[in-house]
């Protein structure tokens, strides 16, 4: 038993197990404090968890190195599938920005996307005409859209820059003016970039309300949080397929002959 218990206990500290010296070290210091010796007469029954293997954009590619599987990146965020063959995640801090700016940006793409072809459905002008069209209910010019934009989406992402880095910091009364209460903008989940609350998820997709507090379902929220990066993904290609339309003078529906 004493030598069956050693081969186990020695094979948990190797280093193709653990992965390091500092993995190993500190291992070995929880097997010493949970594990008693055979002396004591315990038996104890120690399980290795296999960890789950990597997700990769190229399943069928075992060979390329990082440019395929990049060591830097393990799968822990939604969506990870390995690709980042610039290795632009290879500091966490950057990772984490990036991260951060790709949910940005995926979710104002969805929502110009569906604003695209709902407002050209209803009106017949195409998007990148629409401001500017003698018809709107208020025209304006592409400089006075673009300098309306800059200053109002200025200030916002200005506020966003500074929660990211300091986060709960704009969840204050001096920094919500528009709102009687700072609760609202609070971040609920204590997760970057998904607050959800009574404000930012009223539907209760991610977790239900009781007793007017909002409690999350982290359940439910992991897999909103892979739906939600491949739909934002599938968002941006298309808005970028309806810039290089708009160059030609096209639109989506014109170009699905709608």
């Amino acid at each position: 038993m004493a030598a069956t218990t050693g081969a186990v206990l020695n094979g948990l500290g190797s280093s193709f197990l653990c992965g390091g010296k500092r993995s190993q070290d500190l291992l070995g210091a929880s097997i010493g404090a949970r594990v008693p010796t055979p002396a004591a007469g315990i038996r104890k029954l120690v399980v290795v968890a296999a960890a789950a293997p990597k997700k990769s954009w190229l399943p069928g590619v075992k060979a390329g190195g990082n440019f395929v599987d990049p060591e830097w990146l393990d799968g822990s965020l939604p969506g990870d599938y390995g690709f980042d063959p610039l290795g632009l995640g290879k500091d966490p801090a950057f990772l984490k920005w990036y991260r951060e700016a790709e949910l940005i940006h995926g979710r104002w793409a969805m929502t110009a996307v569906v604003g695209i072809f709902v407002g050209q459905a209803w009106s017949g002008i195409p998007w990148f005409e629409a401001g500017a069209d003698p018809g709107a209910i208020a025209p304006f010019s592409f400089g006075s859209l673009l300098g309306t934009q800059l200053l109002l989406m200025g200030w916002v992402e200005s506020k966003r820059w500074v929660d990211f880095f300091n986060p709960q910091s704009q969840s204050v009364e001096w920094a919500t003016p528009w709102s009687k209460t700072a609760e609202n903008f609070a971040n609920a989940t204590g997760e970057q970039g998904y607050p959800g609350g009574k404000f930012f998820d009223p539907l209760g997709l991610a977790g239900t309300i009781k007793n007017g507090v909002y409690i999350p379902d982290y359940d439910k929220l992991e897999r909103l949080k892979l739906a939600e990066i491949k739909h934002a993904r599938i968002a941006m290609l298309a808005m970028l397929i309806f810039y290089f339309e708009a160059g030609q003078g096209k639109t989506p529906l014109g170009a699905l002959g709608l």
